[in-house]
């Protein structure tokens, strides 16, 4: 049941009067008004029965608190106890009591949804636009990766768990010993990894099979464990390791850093203001997510919050004909430089001509027909691959010096391109001018929100196990960046007023 109280109605208040003006939980509490979240938690809570439960506000600023200065739940109850900037942002008595460290786990778990935290991200971004806090017209995109809370096991290792987890349960669940079992293999002798996996796949299909002859109705906990080893060994993704690789964290899966290296866990992805540097949207994938699959759902959260879209700024990840697409139909400018994945032609050989539909090579030839083709391709979404064939003139292409090193084979070059090469070439001869150049150092800033995400509010690595949990954790860490920002812009805007108050005395001499 949830109780509101009247707050900070104590003689002690005063005290809060120490805390200095340019404090950051001051200035955050002057800009932002928290009530609402009392309004977007109300129903997860019966309104006339129960014990009077703390309220959504406390609870939500509490893990603001956490995770601005990135402390566990002990350690956050502990502080706030006794630092006066910390009860003041709280909205509570300086003698009044704080919740329980374990009521802090169980409103994240149980209370605290992940659609509630887009939200108070969007009421908070919404009011630092009517109120004039953010003035910025661009936005930059980036995905940044998430290190797991366990470690990543081959197939062979989390067989061999699956194996003895239903053995256990099973023995447990029953009182009597699985019989007939084989001697669990010893597969870190076997030199040929292929092997090692096939062996240890036999091994946890006899064991499934042998643990099934006494299992029954009752047995639900061993069933469910045969069920789950099941859908992992029909996952072809989990023989070739591109699957689940922890039993603790299931959600979590391999991803690329680079062509050299990967990682092992979760991406986020957000949206963030270039200028101001309020992120506006977070959304948790895991470390297989390709970037820029959520972008309309973080557009979505951007819009709500009122932010008007002129400018897009991204990396070469997001340079994608969907993507590119989006950012013109929002009648923006895309600052995203152009992919070698997307967009193959070597410019130093080859030329185009909008007016005259031509391709111009570097010896002075040019094409004299095009031909449009369309092939099936499995690895196409669409399951065909289509694009535009242009021919080099036969006679020049004879007697030229580079035939057998351009056309090969072939009589004449075959000029091979995308069905969106002709629309990106446009856009990479305008990517060469200064303007874009200058313009493209903004989206730098959003690197530095990188970092201090990683290195100051833990997003370094996951707090939990599970997508969910690290969606949150994504989530708040954003919202406790976003608090620090609006503070040191409020700082900054004070500071500039005060100065130009003192200027005008000094000028008009009182």
């Amino acid at each position: 049941m949830l109780r509101f109280e009247s707050k900070q109605s104590s003689f002690h208040c005063l005290l809060y009067n120490k805390i200095p003006e340019n404090h950051i939980l001051k200035q955050v509490k002057k800009a932002v008004d928290f009530s609402f979240i009392n309004d977007l938690l109300e129903d997860t809570y019966c309104k006339n029965f129960g014990r009077p439960a703390k309220e959504p506000e406390l609870m939500c600023k509490l893990l603001f608190l956490q995770h601005i200065y990135n402390l566990s739940d002990e350690k956050l109850i502990e502080e706030a106890t006794l630092n006066l900037a910390h009860l003041y942002f709280l909205d509570i008595n300086p003698e009044d009591p704080l919740p329980e460290k374990s009521l802090l786990s169980k409103f994240r778990t149980q209370r605290l949804g992940e659609e509630t935290l887009d939200e108070i991200i969007i009421e908070i971004v919404r009011q630092c636009v009517k109120k004039g806090i953010i003035k910025d017209e661009g936005v930059s995109i980036d995905a940044t990766h998430v290190e797991a809370n366990t470690i990543k096991k081959t197939p062979e290792r989390l067989m061999k768990h699956l194996a003895r987890n239903i053995i256990t349960i099973c023995e447990k669940e029953t009182g009597k010993a699985v019989e007939n079992l084989p001697e669990e293999p010893a597969y870190k002798e076997i030199s040929d990894h292929k092997k090692a996996k096939q062996v240890m796949k036999d091994y946890l299909e006899i064991v499934i099979e042998k643990a099934k002859i006494n299992t029954t109705t009752q047995t639900e906990e061993t069933n469910q464990m045969i069920v789950k080893a099941k859908e992992i060994l029909d996952d072809p993704k989990f023989i070739n390791q591109t699957g689940i690789r922890s039993l603790i964290d299931q959600d979590a899966r391999v991803g690329r850093k680079s062509k050299t290296s990967n990682f092992f866990g979760y991406k986020v992805e957000f949206i963030m203001t270039t200028n101001q540097r309020l992120i506006t949207a977070v959304r948790t994938g895991t470390g297989a997510y390709v970037d820029g699959s959520m972008i309309e759902a973080l557009l979505k959260d951007t819009h709500a919050s009122g932010l008007t879209i002129n400018e897009f700024y991204g990396d070469k990840a997001y340079f994608r004909k969907s993507i590119l697409d989006r950012i013109k139909k929002l009648e923006a400018e895309a600052y995203i430089p152009v992919s070698g994945s997307a967009y193959r032609i070597d410019e130093s050989e080859f030329s185009y001509n909008k007016d005259s539909d031509q391709w111009f090579c570097s010896q002075g030839n040019q094409t004299v027909s095009r031909r449009y083709y369309k092939r099936k391709r499995k690895d196409c979404k669409s399951g065909f691959q289509e694009g535009y064939n242009y021919y080099f003139d036969i006679k020049i292409c004879k007697s030229c010096p580079k035939h057998d090193e351009c056309a090969k084979k072939s009589v004449r070059k075959i000029l091979n391109i995308g069905i969106n090469t002709l629309e990106f070439y446009e856009i990479s001869q305008s990517q060469k001018t200064n303007e874009f150049k200058e313009k493209y150092k903004k989206r730098a800033s959003i690197e530095g929100k990188n970092a201090e995400l990683k290195r100051s509010h833990g997003l370094g690595r996951a707090k939990g196990y599970g997508l969910v949990s690290m969606s949150k954790q994504s989530k708040l860490a954003a919202i406790a960046v976003n608090i620090k920002r609006i503070a040191a812009i409020m700082t900054a805007d004070f500071s500039c007023f005060i100065k130009k108050i003192v200027i005008f005395r000094i000028n008009f001499s009182f």
